[in-house]
């Protein structure tokens, strides 16, 4: 270890071990990186997030709060309602006039579950390749929720639901004549396709096990904008840090840490999300154009290039501003970017320049290319040093 790199450590831990955090001056040394030593990110992150409060004297009692009121959701959202479908049908009354399997009232409990699976079922499908250059997500946390898997446990988990809505063991098929076939999806399904389902033995779980139940969880505390697909990419770097957080004490509750890390993240960016803010001043069509506007402003030359071959924002700024990078650059360099833009205290502004960084960085090659050629560069990103990047985008944010 460096000099150089042993000083940044001990300049992080002055910061953080004063009774006050300087906010500020956490910002300044986060937006250059922060060191993983010694679980540093993991703290620096749940502040920049505003999970942790300023004030160190009260960070064990609002994480003993924040950490029960999670159990609490598993509770309330899994547990109770997985005892409920447990039951559901065991006896005449639970099947009744008002309320059974086929009722279209929005307030039956059966109405509610189907839904619930609906959403389940594309988190499940989501979460199951999170990662896929990493095993980390495929591998078995050493912290199960013993709520969850207690043995003694007779409801339906999340795993069970999945596996009884998919129908795993076979497939129902009616044909024309209105006869039902039951076939074995081994015989219809590649085995690759069988692979990305399997699961780990009881008692055990996998990480992104957790991520969907995470992902599950906000989807049912936040109906308005519920899961949508890409959300699992934004909860996968956050997991993956805290989990994988040196102090055993913090790694334990990496799920419930992630939780409300995500959700005030989310609280940032969900209009990204949501389809009927595409055209707003917050939503993500405004600030697509705005990648575009600060590369007119800073490369006039470029940007009318990408202009003449009809190359949009939409094509390519989409994804990148949406999840935050997350699928440009291996989880590593993804952490890193992260680093930068939650220190940022206008809050993703560095984001749209270090977008238009990106650009930038390629000018020539983007010059050279016609519209295949670029089309390509710019759905798969060629560099890879992300310090380059952050680097030219601190250069356009200090030109301004």
């Amino acid at each position: 270890m460096s000099s150089l790199h042993k000083s940044r450590i001990a300049d992080f831990q002055d910061v953080l071990t004063e009774p006050s955090i300087a906010l500020e001056k956490l910002r300044e040394l986060s937006f250059s990186g922060i060191p993983c030593e010694g679980g540093l990110r993991c703290l620096c992150w749940k502040i920049l997030l505003n999970y942790l409060p300023l004030e160190r004297a009260s960070w064990t009692s609002i994480l003993a709060k924040q950490r029960e009121l999670y159990a609490q959701f598993l509770r309330e959202m899994i547990i109770q309602p997985g005892i409920a479908k447990a039951n559901m049908g065991v006896s005449r009354e639970d099947v009744t006039f008002e309320d059974h399997p086929l009722n279209p009232n929005p307030d039956s409990r059966w109405n509610t579950y189907f839904k619930d699976n609906e959403v389940l079922l594309q988190i499940d499908k989501d979460v199951r390749r999170l990662c896929p250059d990493i095993s980390f997500f495929q591998r078995a946390t050493e912290y199960p929720c013993l709520l969850i898997l207690d043995p003694q446990n007779e409801f339906e988990t999340l795993r069970k639901r999945v596996e009884q809505t998919t129908l795993k063991s076979q497939t129902v098929a009616r044909n024309r004549s209105g006869v039902t076939n039951m076939s074995s999806p081994q015989r219809n399904s590649a085995p690759s396709s069988l692979n990305e389902y399997e699961v780990l033995p009881n008692g055990c779980e996998a990480h992104w096990e957790v991520v969907e139940r995470i992902l599950f969880i906000y989807a049912k505390l936040n109906p308005g904008i519920a899961y949508v697909q890409g959300m699992n990419e934004i909860v996968g770097p956050l997991y993956y840090t805290f989990a994988t957080d040196p102090n055993s004490e913090w790694k334990e509750h990496a799920e419930a840490d992630t939780f409300f890390c995500f959700t005030n993240l989310m609280a940032e960016i969900r209009d990204n999300f949501i389809k009927s803010l595409d055209d707003s001043q917050c939503g993500i069509t405004y600030k697509m154009e705005k990648v575009y506007s600060t590369l007119k402003d800073k490369d006039v030359e470029l940007y009318l290039k990408l202009q003449e071959q009809n190359i949009k924002p939409q094509f390519f700024a989409f994804r990148w501003l949406t999840l935050l990078l997350s699928q440009e650059f291996l989880l590593p360099d993804v952490i890193r970017i992260w680093d930068s833009l939650f220190a940022d205290d206008n809050r993703f502004d560095f984001l749209l320049l270090v977008c238009c960084a990106m650009l930038m960085l390629i000018r020539e090659q983007l010059l050279e290319g016609d519209f295949t050629v670029n089309m390509r560069l710019l759905q798969d990103y060629p560099i890879t040093d992300v310090c380059q990047i952050l680097q030219k985008a601190k250069e356009l944010q200090d030109s301004k």
